[in-house]
């Protein structure tokens, strides 16, 4: 059997439920899908993420300079970025099962490999290679939230899958540093690598892929709840690869302002998860553990963070995504000037920021791939949160080298001030949208 045969999407069976014992099986699936893939993308962030909680071990072993490391980190989010786009048109077309368990699995392997290395050229290539596959983790789950959950709910179960980024970026510091301090850097990758591949196995034997593969009628018909009457007839449409793209996402305006305000969203959020730590132990005095363990707050405040911005979209904006972006951003700027301003000896008021930022940071990295997959039609959501993903993660690259020339150039203030600037231009792309719908696309002239 071939990769492609594999990866191809399964025949929708004949319909074997009536109505006495659809809901019961609704309700098993609906549990059974977000429990696998929450796990697996959990199990993403910790070999994504595991390279930069390795870093001050590298440099004290290795010898490495930040931007030397900067270089790194640049490669892992350019190559991430390049995947989610690409990953993101593959697997609307691919079996969401097998597509998101195998990508989980080669990056464990990458990771192990990573972890075997000892130069810059070998560190690039594994890391080059984890990023590409980590791009198969997002897009389908994003797929998988618009195919079982309807729209009046999907803003707090998109929240909820939301927090399994922070779990699993609360837990990766913890466990890196745990991991260095006993047995030296290299463990910190074969630790998540070794996880992440028996989590793909796992997610191969729960996760299963649309309602209709499984006899179930689509989300919207089962829940009434469909986006505008227009969409009765066409949930199911099958979209080509040359319709996706061009009509639901290039042609697409709004698409682009969501694109460019994620590439200035991301340069905070992983210039903050990146740099911190080692902010906080040149800047302030603090231990590796110690460091770490005040980062891990900026995870935990992004699980809050997510689950509040869901909610308050949903509710309080009756499905407008973007004022609630707005509002978060605002915040961004008064707690980096907190962070900034912190007293060193208040570790307690130091990681109570770092919890701030981190609720603040999630709401509009969460929303706004949300928005885009809403936006678009709901056989283009992985395109179309694979495009604006791949603009957020050029902001992530730009968080790598070119954070870390700023930070060596003008110190830790130019880092701040960097990174503020961003908020401010995110807020400036955002504004002029802060009164429309969820569906753009649905308005009416006039």
């Amino acid at each position: 059997m071939s990769i492609r045969n594999f990866l191809k999407p399964k025949s929708a069976p004949t319909p074997v439920f009536d109505n006495a014992n659809m809901k019961q099986a609704y309700r098993y699936w609906r549990i059974r899908v977000f429990y696998s893939m929450y796990i697996g993308y959990t199990l993403f962030y910790f070999t994504r993420k595991s390279f930069t909680f390795a870093m001050p071990g590298m440099i004290g072993d290795l010898g490495f300079d930040k931007s030397e490391l900067g270089v790194l980190g640049t490669v892992l989010a350019l190559s991430y970025a390049v995947s989610k786009f690409l990953s993101g048109m593959l697997s609307d077309k691919s079996s969401l099962r097998y597509f998101m368990s195998l990508g989980l699995i080669l990056t464990g392997v990458f990771n192990l490999f990573f972890g075997l290395s000892s130069s810059i050229v070998l560190f690039s290539v594994c890391l080059c290679f984890n990023g590409l596959f980590q791009g198969w983790g997002a897009p389908p789950c994003a797929k998988l939230l618009t195919y079982w959950y309807s729209k009046t709910e999907r803003g707090r179960w998109w929240g909820f899958w939301n927090t399994s980024h922070n779990i699993g970026g609360a837990l990766i510091p913890v466990l890196c540093a745990i991991a260095i301090q006993m047995f030296g850097w290299r463990y910190a990758m074969y630790l998540p690598g070794v996880m992440a591949i028996l989590g793909g196995l796992f997610i191969m034997n729960r996760l299963r892929d649309k309602p209709k593969e499984l006899g179930l009628p689509s989300i919207e018909k089962f829940h009434n709840d469909y986006d505008d009457e227009n969409d009765k007839g066409d949930e199911e449409k099958d979209l080509s690869l040359k319709e996706i793209l061009v009509e639901h996402i290039l042609k697409n305006k709004f698409m682009w302002v969501l694109a460019f305000s994620f590439f200035f969203v991301y340069i905070i959020r992983e210039a903050v998860f990146t740099w911190v730590q080692i902010y906080l132990m040149e800047s302030k005095g603090y231990a590796l553990l110690a460091a770490g363990s005040c980062v891990s707050w900026f995870e935990i405040g992004g699980i809050f963070g997510s689950l509040v911005a869901g909610w308050m979209s949903d509710t309080l904006f009756k499905g407008k995504r973007v004022p609630v972006n707005i509002i978060f951003c605002v915040g961004i700027i008064f707690s980096l000037i907190a962070l900034w301003m912190a007293p060193s000896a208040s570790l307690f008021l130091v990681s109570s920021i770092i919890f701030l930022i981190g609720f603040l940071i999630f709401g509009p990295q969460m929303l706004i791939g949300m928005a885009a997959a809403e936006i678009a039609h709901k056989e283009a959501a992985g395109t179309a949160t694979g495009f604006v993903g791949f603009f957020a993660y050029l902001g992530a690259a730009t968080a790598g080298y070119p954070v870390a020339k700023v930070t060596e150039g003008f110190g830790w203030l130019g880092f701040f001030i960097f990174v503020g600037a961003c908020a401010v231009i995110s807020i400036l792309l955002l504004f002029p949208l802060w009164s429309k719908r969820t569906q753009p696309q649905l308005e009416q002239p006039g």
